[in-house]
């Protein structure tokens, strides 16, 4: 974050901090306020807005991670968000497991899925890297519509999120612990790309070969970048299952795809504020 004119840095903690001055953290507190009190004031219709909006947000970072610091070209996040709300779905569902651990092995799964179609990108990318991405749009979606466990065509309903004896059936419930996560979610991709995982992404986006002849490991990374893109795109999904609560395939059509890249291209790629004014 930018300083004011006049202000600097007096220590290495300081220059590294996110939040710097007392103006930054008078906005902050000032934003977590609205924020937290929008249920008192807001109607259903408006919190179901923002609700779609926080789990699409955390999505969209999935994405940015790996298109925007990492330069890998991925046009099948919707299949990749659909992996991560049918194992949410089969886990409370079928086998009566808790929200946490669905959500957890949601994002899990989605981002071990990530990895396997991830796997040309060593060899290819641009153009030919989206290619394989779309393939797994559509396998996946093949495979949920064919797999008896998902429901088929026919779908899978789901059961309202809880943690302990807390069922979060309002949306006003549903929209507190969407914006929770989505806020963990930004903060932990906005440590992440200034750590040395994140300065390697950048590295491989700006120029693959200068940063394999300095030391990077692209394999490692590019699977790396998948897995982390997946695995927010998992946690989306397990979020948008259990807020709909019914799941069909159409829900995660190629158009939905084509829609996340528009939103992190039009808010700024690379960027930590562009995935959010992009899906805003």
């Amino acid at each position: 974050m930018s300083l004011p004119c006049g202000t600097r840095n007096y220590a290495y903690a300081e220059d590294m901090a996110i939040v710097r001055t007392k103006i930054h953290w008078a906005l902050l507190f000032g934003f977590l306020i609205i924020l937290f009190t929008m249920p008192l004031y807001l109607s259903n219709y408006w919190l179901g807005v923002f609700n779609l909006i926080g789990i699409t947000l955390i999505a969209a970072i999935g994405l940015n991670i790996l298109v925007g610091y990492c330069g890998q070209l991925s046009i099948g996040h919707a299949g990749f968000i659909a992996v991560g709300a049918y194992t949410a779905a089969i886990l409370t569902n079928r086998l009566e497991m808790p929200f946490l651990v669905g959500l957890i092995s949601a994002g899990l799964v989605s981002g071990f899925i990530g990895i396997i179609f991830g796997l040309p990108s060593v060899r290819v990318k641009g153009f030919y890297l989206a290619i394989t991405t779309i393939a797994a749009q559509f396998i996946i979606i093949w495979v949920i519509n064919h797999w008896s466990l998902t429901g088929g065509f026919n779908g899978i309903k789901v059961p309202y999120a809880s943690i302990g004896g807390l069922v979060f059936r309002s949306e006003s419930s549903q929209y507190y612990l969407i914006i929770i996560i989505a806020a963990l979610c930004i903060f932990l991709a906005k440590n992440l790309t200034r750590t040395k995982v994140g300065r390697a992404f950048i590295a491989i986006r700006d120029n693959d070969l200068a940063a394999e002849v300095m030391g990077v490991n692209l394999l490692y990374y590019k699977l790396l970048a998948f897995f982390i893109g997946c695995f927010f795109a998992g946690i989306a999904g397990a979020l948008l299952a259990h807020w709909i609560g019914f799941l069909n395939a159409e829900q995660f059509s190629f158009t939905e795809s084509i829609l996340y890249v528009g939103m992190i291209i039009i808010g700024g790629l690379g960027t930590t504020i562009g995935p959010i004014l992009g899906v805003i």
